[in-house]
This record gives structure tokens, C-alpha cells and sequence, in this order.
């Protein structure tokens, strides 16, 4: 039996079934197909993080594919998974207090090791069956396109640029040498006209391509960009460059309205690449 089904301490998910098909075969075929229709260039590169959105699958699955497609193919041991905390806890940055996340495609082990090292440097507080949908919801990608992992799931409530730093230096120092992927998971703006969204969602994800960590926090502050996890985009960023990537690439972008036609107030979804960018191979 697999070491991960031997976990007896399982979080169970409060969003299987509403935000994702509870059927693990439905589930596998949908988020396969979401990976198969995206899209990417060749990765001319290492890749070392991703940005993702979370909201349900049916809305931002198409874009989530095209951040999780480049990972297929990766030799990858733990996954650092950074999103906002969408519930007021006390503490700037909670991860689980369970030794693993359920979903309907199994489950995956979190790396308390890696948890316990990180509270030496983080006000890190941990939480026992959490509502929270912004890690979850990157499960059931990752588990199609690396199989097994540790993870180490982390719920920013200080999305400040200060504490982006520190979260993003800790994980740096944490995963260097190891065989890992920074994940970011964060929607753009949320229930504006599509048109201003796509003005206000260009302006982030014109900072995220930029690889300036700062301005995705800084364009909230001016109030010409939005991103509900502005500091765990900027955490993986900085994480990612102390890592050694030097690129930032936009692959994905879309809102609810490409969905649902109803255009009149819209959730904002990006997907984007951070890498180290080879540059003794020709760009393809």
C-alpha cells in the first residue's frame, strides 16, 4: 500500500462535488482535458513556479491548464503552494494542522518537516478543517501532472509586500537544492464590467511579466489592478528569482464572462511561467 493511504490524519474536502467534480473519473478526464487544449511555447528554460487561478474548475480550469501544462514532465518532490486566506485568522500566514489533503483523486501527504522548519522563521499557525479553496483547488492539476509530492500549503492573510519577502525568502531557503515547484494561486480583479476588468487584470499581469513582485502589490495600493492573492503572487516571485529564475511569461488569461457570455460583472483569471531562461539554446 502506498505510503500516502497509510495517513490516517486526512483533511477531508469541503469543496469536492461543488468546485470540482466529486467523481474521481470525471474529475481526472476534465482536468486532463482542461491540460490537453491549452497551449504553451517551448519552455526554453528550467521551470521553478507557476501562477494559477482558483476559482471552480468550470470557470478557471481553461486557464489553470495553461500554467499546469508546462509542468508535465517535471521531477518534482515537494510543491510549495502559496494563495490568500479568504477567512480572518488571527495569524499572518496558516497551513494545516493535517497530515494530508483528501481529494476525489487520492491523497496528497503534507511535508510537516518542511512545515515545522518554516515556523522557525514565520508566524506560521496551523488550522484543522479549513474551509479554504485557493490551495485546494490546484490539487487535483497537480496530482494529473506530477503524481506523487509533498506539499507544503501555505494561506497568506498579510498579503503586504513586507511579508512577501518573508515568506518568499523562507521558502527560498527551504527549497534550495531540493526537486521542487513554487505555485501560486491567485484570481485577478473580481465583478467588474469585463471591459474594466480587462483593463485592470492587464495592469498585474503586466507587473507579473515584468518579474516585479512589488508592483503586483503596488497597482492594488494605486488602485489600478486587483489580484485577491497579490502577496502570494509576489511571494512565489520573489521565492522564484532567489531560486534562480530570471523570466516571468504570461501564457493565460481569460474571465468568467469567456464562460458564462454574462459580461456584466466578471472574475479575472491569469496564468504565467517564472523560469530560468537557458541561454545557450537558441529561442525556439
Amino acid at each position: 500500500m502506498n505510503a500516502t493511504h497509510r495517513l490516517q490524519d486526512v483533511r477531508p474536502s469541503p469543496i469536492a462535488g461543488r468546485w470540482y467534480p466529486a467523481d474521481p473519473l470525471r474529475l481526472a478526464r476534465s482536468v486532463d482535458d482542461y491540460l490537453e487544449r491549452a497551449s504553451i511555447p517551448p519552455l526554453n528554460g528550467q521551470l521553478i513556479g507557476v501562477l494559477a487561478p482558483h476559482a471552480g474548475h468550470r470557470y478557471s480550469g481553461p486557464i489553470a491548464g495553461y500554467a499546469f501544462k508546462a509542468v508535465r514532465g517535471l521531477s518534482v518532490d515537494v510543491v510549495a503552494l502559496v494563495g490568500p486566506s479568504h477567512y480572518p485568522y488571527s495569524a499572518p500566514v496558516v497551513a494545516t494542522a493535517h497530515d494530508a489533503y483528501e481529494t476525489p483523486l487520492g491523497l496528497v501527504p503534507v511535508d510537516r518537516a518542511a512545515l515545522t522548519t518554516l515556523q522557525r522563521t514565520l508566524p506560521l499557525h496551523m488550522v484543522r478543517t479549513d474551509p479554504e479553496h485557493s490551495l485546494e483547488i490546484e490539487l487535483p492539476f497537480l496530482q494529473r501532472v506530477l503524481g506523487e509530492f509533498r506539499l507544503i500549503p501555505l494561506a497568506l492573510v498579510d498579503q503586504s509586500y513586507a511579508f512577501a519577502q518573508q515568506v518568499g525568502h523562507a521558502l527560498a531557503e527551504l527549497l534550495a537544492g531540493q526537486k521542487a515547484l513554487l505555485v501560486a494561486s491567485s484570481d485577478l480583479s473580481h465583478f467588474y464590467p469585463q471591459n474594466i476588468a480587462r483593463r485592470l487584470d492587464q495592469t498585474v499581469l503586466d507587473a507579473v511579466a515584468r518579474f516585479d513582485p512589488a508592483e503586483v502589490i503596488a497597482v492594488e495600493e494605486k488602485g489600478i489592478g486587483f489580484a485577491c492573492g497579490r502577496g502570494a503572487i509576489a511571494a512565489v516571485m520573489i521565492a522564484a528569482r532567489q531560486l534562480g529564475a530570471d523570466t516571468a511569461q504570461v501564457v493565460g488569461y481569460a474571465t468568467s464572462g469567456d464562460v458564462t457570455g454574462d459580461t456584466s460583472q466578471v472574475v479575472g483569471y491569469g496564468a504565467a511561467l517564472f523560469y530560468q531562461h537557458d541561454s545557450g539554446q537558441a529561442d525556439a
